[in-house]
């Protein structure tokens, strides 16, 4: 199984194409990467068979819409977050300075506005137990789910062979934030504890933004897992 990086320019969002024996899926579709992901897609002959999401943050499906469209595919994510997707911004809970205004600036500066935002048209929800006891099937791709709320209700970590995406649950010395709607720190202790500890230390970690890691040096180092 391969895993390709597509960087985000808005946020930095790391959005990658897991690929298995011809077939992919795109996970955390950012803004301003669907025509990078089309590209890199053709090129290689791959058949997009769904387009996922860690979380429900804007910033990690403003580009959902255009690549489920554009492939024919749904966007599925933990039925916990699908509410954010018809009010990506209201659900962020922040006008103004902060979080919402520096994503508005974020956008503008690519030349897109909050306006142009469009929700995915087939959404296929996921529960605790994925498809299959756990395992996300698309296609000849298979990742295992491991629900992580705590950053939004719906956070969720895919892991695909060596891998594991984390999405804004785990980051290269640090962890996601949990003061938005929706966050619980009592949760995201829990999912660090429960989930993140017991993930194998062989894992390569590929955050929602920033350097890639490895569960092995998080576990060492990072002070939020006790390192």
């Amino acid at each position: 199984m391969d895993v390709h990086l597509v960087v985000a320019p808005v946020f930095a969002t790391n959005c990658t194409v897991v690929v298995q024996d011809g077939d992919c899926v795109v996970v955390d579709a950012g803004a301003g990467v669907a025509a990078t992901v089309e590209r890199l897609v053709r090129e290689h002959g791959w058949t997009v068979r769904a387009v996922l999401a860690t979380h429900g943050h804007v910033d990690h499906t403003w580009d959902a819409a255009a690549l489920c469209d554009a492939f024919g595919v749904p966007l599925r994510i933990h039925e916990a977050d699908t509410y954010r997707l018809a009010d990506p911004f209201g659900t962020l809970g922040l006008t103004g300075p902060g979080v919402s205004g520096a994503l508005v600036q974020a956008l503008t500066a690519q030349g897109l506005h909050a306006d142009d935002y469009r929700a995915p048209s087939a959404v296929v929800p996921f529960g605790a137990e994925a498809d299959d006891d756990g395992t996300l099937v698309a296609g000849a791709v298979r990742l295992r789910v491991l629900p992580a709320p705590g950053h939004t209700e719906g956070a969720t970590l895919y892991v695909a062979g060596d891998v594991v995406l984390a999405g804004d649950v785990l980051f290269a010395g640090g962890v996601g934030r949990t003061d938005l709607p929706g966050g619980d720190p009592a949760a995201m202790r829990a999912t660090l504890r429960d989930v993140v500890g017991r993930l194998d230390p062989g894992l390569r970690v590929v955050p929602g933004h920033g350097p890639t890691t490895t569960v092995a040096h998080e576990l060492a180092t990072n002070p939020y897992l006790g390192g």
